[in-house]
């Protein structure tokens, strides 16, 4: 289960009603309070500037469409996470052979704590990923993360509950060098509506309530190609560019 804070959890659940706080970190400051009182004047609740009962109640429903700009606090999408803030555990994509091994060796299960299904078989679910065992631990405790950050209804609206891939020993398209996948370094999610050549805003994941989503990956160094270069937003991947 998620470790978050109440803080938090609150500046997140904020972030995915559409009123960002800025970073989550846990700290509750003036982006933090005009968020709550923005939230609490568009759901019609008393405008307190605090957390109170009826606010939680409504933060745990699920997020409505409301437009991001009501906010004023929605960061840059390439800058709202610096790159110094980010962990750079992971090696470059050019060092992955010497760093993870062989293409399709040392794959280990990783349970993921939603439902899942085939994003091209939608009958079939997904329980479990397969995974390099150097990003094993680590893609748990973000998806894990993930799974406190969204309501159900959220995960299912986002796309997370359409498993893309992982482990796929492949060429890149159009190139002779391996995919990250052919490591078990990459997921992909919900393929066709992050379709590989979309860029924001078309890309469903390139959107503002994605942003929780992201950071839980970048917290633990992992790269999504599409906030570091605009396209193929279905995917995330333990390597550098």
């Amino acid at each position: 289960m998620s470790s978050l804070s109440f803080e938090m959890w609150l500046q997140s659940r904020l972030t995915a009603h559409g009123f960002a706080c800025g970073e989550i970190d846990g700290k509750i400051g003036p982006k933090t309070l005009h968020a709550l009182r923005g939230f609490q004047t568009a759901r019609g609740l008393p405008i307190t500037s605090q957390a109170d009962k009826a606010t939680v109640a409504a933060l745990k429903a699920a997020a409505s469409r409301v437009p991001v700009e009501v906010s004023g606090f929605i960061p840059d999408r390439d800058s709202d996470l610096p790159d110094d803030r980010r962990k750079t555990i992971w090696p470059r994509q050019k060092d992955v052979l010497s760093f993870y091994g062989a293409v399709g060796t040392g794959q280990t299960r990783v349970e993921v704590p939603w439902g899942m299904r085939l994003a091209w078989d939608l009958d079939v679910p997904v329980r479990t990923i397969t995974l390099h065992s150097k990003v094993a631990a680590s893609a748990e405790r973000a998806l894990h993360k993930i799974h406190g950050l969204y309501s159900d209804r959220e995960i299912k609206d986002l796309g997370l509950d359409l498993f893309g891939g992982s482990l796929n020993v492949r060429r890149m398209r159009g190139g002779s060098r391996y995919s990250m996948h052919s490591w078990g370094i990459a997921i992909d999610f919900d393929p066709e509506r992050n379709r590989l050549s979309w860029k924001r805003p078309r890309a469903r994941l390139s959107l503002d309530d994605a942003i929780p989503f992201w950071r839980a990956w970048e917290a633990e160094g992992w790269v999504s190609l599409g906030r570091t270069a605009n396209f193929d937003w279905m995917h995330v991947q333990a390597a550098r560019l």
